[in-house]
């Protein structure tokens, strides 16, 4: 059993309100995509008696391409195609939907994305769901580990890749200001440089120092414990496929600083991307979090205008990719052709540089990762801070190699949970670690 061997001093526990508890049954409900339908009518595409063709997408969370106009744009070059796109806000819905219609064989989209955590357990079970892009031209421009996630041993690539996840910390210069702590961006990145150990010291600073206690120094301690896992190959599963969770010290590592933060009281107790937390970047709960690149969008969205100069961005103690995205077409999709057309134009380099301009997805396309598009990027929101050096330099630290197994999003999920035992429901340590253990041997096996 792994145990935090550090227990700093707290302060006394903030009492938090009913609505983060109630974040943890919550489930976000399906969006309204670009075009018409909805969850209940809106299946595979096809062909109409005037030649039109229409597409189907299964999307989820910000992919970018509705927001973003590309579809609009596509359908506008290529009049003759009609784009329908659901949108699921939460990826763990969409995906939940995506597993029963693979084994019900109906409801399926043309194109569905992929997030990195299913990957592996698509390759493994699902491959013949998908189409093959191993021989469509055009696509030797993405970067070898990305597509290597979603190809099978045979050599067949289920999928084209959408972003990376480049790793770094935004941070709020006015409380760390209050909070007596450095504020330019390079002065922030040297407090943690090269240590995810430093930053947690940083987060004991802040709290004894900060003079209003309702501010947390970092929005959840789940966040933390992705960040310093996501920066090895290896994290739950080695390279033959076997759990090594209990074992890895990487893990142990994660579980220690991440848990350690968590009795410490130093996170607002919300969970990225769950109730609850967009209210907290509105309404400034929290000094800090872990940022992949693809997280700028959302920051600035739901913190609003009241918080733009604020935020800014520093380099991550360490290289890290957390999450990025892939697009699948279905092998049966009546459109098969033309959905893997549109997939390869989605994925080419000018589109994901230009997602990248407009929302911060950070390029899986090397070509679109050198070009002046990218590494010349600045965010005005984010106090001009340099994204495009920043997730730049930072995707140069990423392992090359990294070992996904068939269960790694399920997994990554027993631990927020569990960290989220500790913050909200006084759960220790060592009683959120034999829960997660009970739950990986029941769910994963």
């Amino acid at each position: 059993m792994v145990t935090a061997p550090i227990r700093r001093a707290t302060r006394a526990r903030r009492a938090r309100s009913a609505a983060v508890v109630t974040a943890l049954a919550a489930s976000v409900g399906l969006l309204a995509g670009c075009g018409e339908g909805s969850s209940d009518t809106v299946t595979g595409g096809g062909r109409s008696d005037d030649g039109t063709v229409t597409i189907t997408m299964g999307l989820f969370g910000l992919m970018g391409f509705k927001e973003t106009g590309l579809l609009d744009r596509y359908m506008a070059e290529h009049p003759d195609v009609r784009i329908v796109a659901e949108v699921a806000g939460d990826e763990q819905t969409y995906y939940a939907g995506l597993e029963r219609n693979l084994a019900s064989g109906s409801g399926l989209k043309d194109i569905q994305g992929i997030e990195i955590g299913r990957a592996a357990e698509i390759v493994g079970t699902q491959s013949e769901m998908f189409a093959d892009f191993s021989g469509l031209a055009g696509t030797s421009h993405f970067l070898p580990w990305k597509l290597n996630q979603i190809t099978t041993p045979d050599g067949e690539v289920l999928g084209l890749g959408t972003d990376i996840g480049p790793m770094a910390v935004c941070y709020r210069k006015d409380m760390f200001d209050r909070a007596g702590l450095p504020t330019d961006r390079e002065e922030v990145s040297r407090l943690w440089e090269g240590d995810w150990a430093q930053y947690v010291e940083v987060g004991d600073r802040f709290m004894a120092n900060h003079p209003d206690d309702e501010i947390a120094f970092m929005d959840s301690s789940s966040g933390l414990f992705n960040a310093v896992i996501y920066g090895h190959p290896e994290q739950f599963y080695d390279s033959e496929g076997e759990l090594i969770y209990a074992d890895n010290p990487v893990v142990a590592e994660a579980w220690d600083l991440a848990s350690d933060a968590a009795t410490a009281g130093m996170t607002a107790e919300l969970r990225q991307f769950w109730p609850g937390w967009d209210p907290g970047l509105a309404n400034s709960a929290f000094a800090t979090t872990v940022c992949p690149a693809w997280m700028l969008a959302h920051i600035s969205e739901k913190a609003g205008e009241a918080n733009a100069g604020q935020w800014d961005v520093a380099r991550a103690p360490q290289g890290a990719n957390w999450g990025g995205s892939f697009l699948g077409v279905i092998e049966d999709s009546p459109v098969k052709e033309e959905a893997m057309e549109l997939v390869a134009w989605l994925t080419e380099p000018e589109q994901q540089a230009y997602l990248f301009q407009e929302l911060g997805l950070f390029p899986s396309s090397q070509t679109a990762v050198t070009s002046p598009e990218v590494t010349g990027a600045t965010s005005e929101y984010f106090n001009d801070a340099p994204i495009g050096e920043i997730f730049g330099q930072a995707a140069l630290e990423i392992p090359e190699e990294q070992v996904l197994g068939p269960k790694d999003g399920t997994i990554k999920d027993l631990f927020a949970q569990g960290l989220q035992q500790i913050e909200s429901q006084s759960k220790s340590p060592d009683e959120a670690w034999a829960d997660i253990e009970e739950h990986i041997e029941r769910t994963v096996g």
